[in-house]
């Protein structure tokens, strides 16, 4: 399971939890691309701040894909101008 959905579980299970709410500000903070104090994750505990760097790799890798996806599209449209 990717960690994106094992977030989304755990924050759904207990969002007034601690970790959940860092967890939730992370998730915020790189949808919105607004600033993160990393510091915060370290008051996670270990499994808790395991999943936020999970989730740091997956975002980066999605970003990579959307940002590869997004110029396979305008070079589609690029070609049929011709």
């Amino acid at each position: 399971m990717n960690a994106i959905k094992v977030a989304r579980r755990f924050i759904e299970t207990d969002p007034t939890n601690e970790s959940a709410q860092v967890l939730a500000r992370l998730v915020l903070a790189l949808e919105s691309e607004r600033s993160f104090e990393l510091v915060t994750l370290y008051t996670l505990d270990y499994k808790s701040f395991q999943l936020a760097m999970d989730i740091l790799r997956e975002w980066r890798l999605d970003r990579y894909y959307a940002s590869k996806s997004k110029l396979f599209d305008l070079s589609m449209q690029v070609s049929e101008l011709d």
